[in-house]
């Protein structure tokens, strides 16, 4: 028969199996594990068999074995974690891709029912229709202020109710009903909270990012440093494009106002003098570019020249 360990040697062997966790891994998920039960636990740990292993245990044993840890190594990033061992969490050690991870232990959460005393992590509305229940169990429904009528000898719900609000506790009455109702309103399982990948920590949204979302928040760092640059008048390769731009009008603006000339400055000045000139520039540059005015006007003269072909042919013309 095995003998059974002492309470020092199963806190000796809980810290040689978090340290040697810590040497082999370096991305490490911290997950909440409110209202998880074992067997709940066991399918995950099923689910993630391979590069991932859970480990929980007390917080101040796991704050303890990576302050050890810590010293004895002199990895000094792997004390980022304590700030985030608060409350009843546990950590999921990977060599795999995190997100998959993340999506793995999001599939395993359990519908349960509304427990007195809990907080709700969700809205919880009853929908209309027949409960089922015989009209002795009106008095439920009466307490809470749920609008019923009697149909076919049962209890029907006549409108969808708000019975409990995101953030409020689950109270006796609402258990109950819900218990008739037989609605098991909340999931629950293991919640990924934090991040740690080599030092860094970084909330689990991070992972739910694509490519375009990347793109928009970089062009939107874009923009703030060049605002930021012109606004200061500080050279940057973000702001470069702009500056050269305001510098081409500040000296455009100077050779209109006064006789000194460049090239671009030169037909700036012709459109000024002759504003018509603007005019037909722009309205000439969208017929050229489709092509479709010249072969328009190529078509006009062809006719012009067939119709004055066969005048002569005829030895006559319109007005003779």
């Amino acid at each position: 028969m095995a003998r059974k360990l002492t309470k020092a040697q199963k806190k000796i062997a809980y810290d040689a199996k978090l340290c040697k966790l810590l040497d082999n891994y370096t991305q490490i998920l911290v997950v909440a594990a409110d209202n998880v039960g074992s067997n709940q636990l066991q399918n995950i740990r099923h689910g993630l068999r391979g590069d991932s292993v859970i480990l929980m245990g007390k917080n101040t044993m796991m704050k303890r074995s990576i302050k050890i840890h810590a010293q004895n190594t002199g990895d000094t990033t792997i004390l980022n974690l304590i700030p985030l061992l608060v409350g009843n969490v546990g950590l999921i050690f990977t060599k795999g891709d995190v997100k998959e991870v993340k999506e793995v232990v999001s599939k395993y959460k359990v519908a349960a029912p509304a427990r007195v005393g809990l907080v709700a992590p969700i809205d919880v509305i009853v929908p209309p229709g027949n409960t089922g229940l015989d009209p002795s169990q009106t008095s439920f429904f009466q307490v809470l202020n749920i609008p019923t009528k009697i149909n076919k000898g049962t209890v029907e719900i006549v409108t969808p109710v708000e019975l409990i609000m995101k953030g409020d506790k689950v109270g006796s009455s609402e258990a109950a009903l819900l218990s008739k109702l037989a609605i098991r309103p909340f999931s629950y399982g293991l919640a990924v909270v934090s991040v740690y990948d080599n030092g860094s920590v970084f909330s689990p949204e991070v992972l739910d990012l694509t490519e375009d979302d990347l793109v928009v928040k970089f062009a939107e760092g874009v923009c703030m440093v060049s605002s930021l640059s012109l606004a200061i008048s500080y050279p940057s390769i973000a702001a470069a494009p702009h500056m050269f731009v305001n510098s081409y009008k500040n000296i455009l603006a100077v050779a209109v106002a006064t006789e000194y000339s460049f090239p671009e400055a030169d037909k700036v000045k012709e459109y000024l003098k002759d504003p018509s000139k603007f005019a037909v520039a722009v309205v000439a540059a969208p017929a050229t570019k489709s092509g479709a005015a010249p072969a328009a006007a190529s078509k006009v003269e062809e006719k012009k020249e067939e119709a004055d072909e066969s005048d002569d042919d005829m030895g006559f013309s319109l007005f003779d």
